[in-house]
């Protein structure tokens, strides 16, 4: 029986043995996302919560099993005390792992729907296996969602495909548990090995292959941190990867412990990965990207910064707040039911969010804006207004500003326009172009302050110093007002920050900021930006490809690099 539909009380609860995959969120399964949403309890290791944990209700209670401390008992339960952390879920000090079935269980028998979320697949999770036996005894109902294990996962993530036409065989071994038998078993075979191993035991795999029968010279890859953003793979031979690695400095390392994943084998396609490796080659792959916008306006340009490979921070520079007097805005959302308006301009999202708020205030819907022509700057504006189940009725059809706008704006005729007035809800520091335009087209406009933009507060220290010191790749500059409160709030990014500017005015105000502009969006568009970012990633790379040089991210330049301002 589904978790959506089991009964909760005293004496139902039900326990989710999860596979959250090798570490990509974007692997989860759908059923996975959907016991997620439903969990009461969600029981996990660290980074495992970092993979699941989004996916969780508001006010889920989250027990991490790495955290070792002693416990006090959710009342009703005899589980330990869950308390809160932030906002949208609890979480307790977890007893050791060993203790976890009894946790499980516990909150189970409290009538709670408990996901116990595990690296991987949990049918290759020993203590998983444990846990569902420890249930069964008990009578506790489970089900099992299986996931994408790391030892296929990691393997494909890195271009590295087992099996070839000939369909050789694959051997899986985990080298932390493996027997003498077991090496023997893989030595004498010639198909392709997956080896679960660690970083500083990656030698000794490989030794142990050889030893067992495996020529010195046979390919091998190893991938550390698979389907992350973090992911990095080398290619060696059994012979050769000791010193591969060493060359690399990845041997020895205070990490040394972290799983990694190595391929075996003439036939694992490791001579290809250059042409296979689509994971590890997209264009902005682990560069850190700062996003200085409001945390709403982000969330969509950081979705597309990931498509790309990249690792966003988002770091609200404004913060956006209801106006000081709401008289105002109150008059003309009245007026748009009275007729006031012939039409309504939004030019900006935080715009459409303002009246949208205002009318759920007076209980009022999209309804309200029949009979109005609407009017969008742009290509988001009006995607927030077809949410709001609005379709605006113009949107420029060349440049997504108050100028395009007005190029695409009829002027006012007193036969075919009834009314003459057009409300314009804005912020309080816009620009008066677009209202000395429309009068100039005949027009009576109501420019009304529907939101305040205000300096948002100081990023932590951390990130200051990130900014400042260039631990961060590129930045997103989308508006002027993004690169003043940056500077004001933070200070001035690295000078091996690569610096991506919206359009020519906030490439202005960033040169007046001492900062050298790298790239341009081809129009004023938050995602032509980002597009643009990712093509200066791409010929970046393809440039170093072809000199012979080390695929290297801007942050990992020499900290004395300087560059000079851009002349042009």
């Amino acid at each position: 029986m589904s978790p959506t539909t089991l009964p909760v009380g005293p004496e139902h609860g039900h326990v989710t043995f999860l596979g959250a995959g090798p570490g990509d969120p974007g692997l989860l399964t759908l059923r996975a996302v959907e016991a997620l949403t439903n969990a009461d309890v969600l029981v996990a290791g660290h980074e495992v919560l970092d993979v699941v944990r989004v996916h969780a209700r508001s006010g889920v209670a989250v027990v991490d099993t790495d955290t070792e401390s002693p416990s006090t008992p959710v009342p009703g339960t005899g589980a330990p005390q869950l308390t809160v952390v932030d906002g949208t879920s609890t979480t307790a000090p977890a007893p050791a792992v060993r203790d976890a079935a009894h946790l499980v269980m516990e909150a189970a028998r409290g009538g709670r729907r408990v996901v116990r979320a595990v690296s991987g697949d949990p049918g290759l999770d020993a203590y998983a296996a444990e846990e569902m036996l420890a249930c069964a005894r008990a009578g506790v109902p489970f089900e099992v969602v299986p996931g994408v294990a790391a030892a296929v996962g990691v393997p494909a993530y890195a271009g590295v495909p087992l099996r070839d036409a000939q369909g050789a065989d694959v051997r899986f071994v985990d080298a932390r548990t493996a027997s003498d038998r077991c090496w023997t078993e893989v030595g004498v075979s010639d198909g392709t090995v997956v080896v679960s191993t660690t970083l500083d035991s990656v030698g000794a795999a490989a030794g142990e292959l050889v030893a067992a029968g495996r020529k010195p010279d046979t390919p091998m890859t190893v991938t550390v941190a698979g389907t992350t953003t973090r992911q990095r793979t080398w290619t060696a031979t059994l012979g050769t990867i000791a010193q591969t690695l060493k060359q690399a400095k990845v041997l020895p390392s205070p990490e040394g412990g972290r799983p990694v994943i190595a391929v075996v084998g003439e036939r694992s396609a490791a001579a290809q990965r250059d042409q296979l490796s689509w994971f590890e080659n997209k264009p902005l792959f682990g560069w850190k990207v700062l996003v200085p916008r409001t945390k709403e306006q982000a969330a969509s340009l950081s979705d597309q910064l990931r498509s790309y490979g990249a690792v966003p921070h988002e770091v609200p520079t404004i913060a956006v707040e209801p106006p000081r007097t709401p008289q105002q805005m109150e008059r003309a959302v009245k007026g748009l039911v009275t007729g006031r308006y012939e039409w309504i301009a939004f030019t900006s999202v935080n715009a459409v969010k303002a009246v949208r708020e205002k009318f759920e205030e007076y209980g009022l819907d999209a309804r309200a804006f029949a009979g109005i022509k609407v009017a969008a700057v742009g290509e988001q504006t009006a995607k927030a207004l077809i949410a709001f189940g609005v379709k605006p009725d113009l949107v420029p059809s060349g440049e997504q500003s108050a100028a395009g706008l007005l190029e695409d704006w009829p002027p006012y005729d007193p036969v075919f326009d009834p009314i003459d007035r057009v409300f314009l809800p804005r912020a309080d520091i816009a620009t008066e172009t677009l209202v000395a335009g429309l009068i100039e087209l005949g027009w009576e406009v109501d420019d009304v302050t529907a939101y305040r933009t205000v300096r948002a507060s100081p990023p932590p220290a951390e990130t200051r110093e990130a900014i400042k010191g260039g631990g961060f790749d590129a930045v997103l500059f989308t508006s002027s007002s993004t690169v003043r409160n940056l500077v004001g709030i933070a200070g001035k990014p690295h000078n091996v920050t690569v610096i991506a500017c919206i359009g020519p005015a906030t490439a202005k105000t960033a040169e007046e900021h001492g900062l050298r502009v790298d790239v341009m969006a081809p129009e004023p568009s938050v995602h032509k930006l980002a597009e643009a970012l990712a093509d200066f990633g791409l010929k970046r790379r393809a440039a170093a490809v072809e000199a012979g040089d080390p695929v290297t991210r801007p942050s990992e330049r020499r900290p004395g690099a300087r560059r000079r301002r851009s002349t042009t």
